[in-house]
């Protein structure tokens, strides 16, 4: 394997770590321990987090205090969240290194890619920050809903420079051009719109005391119905899409990755709609609407 090959492994390697660390966050939500470490970078004012209230620091109060939780110390919510942000600060940590191999290897040939793998570095940078933020104001939905955004360009960066180098097959459509655009707005918005019926989730699921899911989505509000009824149009653009791509021979396996994506993102959500949202179901949920806009996204790309 030469260097421009190994580059480029560890490059759909920095990919398949930007995944992990959204898994590992819809877990974090799933189980309820985003504030289980509830000051930052440290938790309860330790490098090690705690794994026993008897090892709470003298003034542990102060951390759990400031925050709307439970004031119990709870080691399975402290240690989820602390290996989601474990995670967090290796994939910093490898995304360092590809910034120094990509000027290394590119500052003379393409300096586009150094650029990109800088803005990668800087954007990584953004996301610890803004965690840091949502757990100052307590997960806030704002600083929420920007972290899943800022999670889809840290993917997406590496999908550009992969892109790049391989030199993908592209073809001149208009048309397919227009609907994957319309498609990316779309399901950005869809998702937007579930990291807020997420949020409604978490604050009526609080009140109940994590009980009685049978009631939870019949207290939500209007954001629902539109979240709902914007899964038709996501469907539609994509079943747009796989339509308008099949003359394209080159483009047989991503549109069969979005459709199959978009079939499974439909299924879970009424897996959550009709099963009272299943803690699993939550963070699978997620994960298939975040290879879903990268494949349209991959698509785009690969039309002049």
């Amino acid at each position: 394997m030469n260097s421009h090959q190994k580059y480029l492994r560890y490059t759909w390697f920095l990919l398949v770590m930007v995944f992990l660390v959204i898994i590992a966050g819809g877990v974090v939500r799933m189980t309820q321990s985003g504030m289980g470490c509830p000051d930052w970078p440290r938790c309860f004012g330790r490098w090690i987090p705690p794994t026993d209230a008897s090892q709470l620091p003298p003034d542990f109060e102060k951390y759990l205090g400031k925050q709307d939780i439970d004031h119990s110390f709870n080691a399975y919510h402290t240690w989820i969240e602390y290996i989601n942000r474990l995670l967090g600060a290796l994939l910093g940590v490898f995304i360092f290194i590809h910034f120094i191999w990509s000027f290394v290897r590119f500052r003379k040939t393409n300096k586009a890619i150094v650029w990109l793998s800088f803005l990668l570095l800087v954007t990584v940078g953004f996301q610890g920050w803004l965690g840091k933020k949502v757990v100052d104001h307590n997960l806030a939905v704002v600083k929420v809903t920007t972290h899943m955004l800022v999670a889809l360009v840290i993917a997406a960066i590496p999908i550009i420079i992969i892109y790049r180098l391989e030199k993908w097959e592209r073809k001149a459509d208009t048309w397919l051009k227009n609907i994957s655009v319309a498609a990316l707005v779309i399901i950005l918005a869809q998702i937007v719109l579930g990291t807020q019926v997420r949020e409604q989730i978490d604050e009526i699921s609080k009140s109940l005391d994590y009980q009685q899911r049978e009631v939870w989505i019949s207290q939500l509000d209007n954001l629902f119905l539109v979240h709902r009824s914007f899964s038709w149009l996501v469907l539609a653009a994509c079943l747009a899409i796989v339509w308008k791509a099949r003359p394209y021979t080159a483009f047989k396996k991503i549109t069969w990755l979005i459709l199959s994506m978009v079939g499974l993102t439909l299924i879970f959500g009424l897996i959550m709609m009709w099963g009272n949202i299943p803690a699993w179901a939550q963070p699978t949920h997620l994960l298939l609407a975040c290879i879903l806009i990268l494949a349209v996204f991959t698509l785009r790309l690969r039309l002049k």
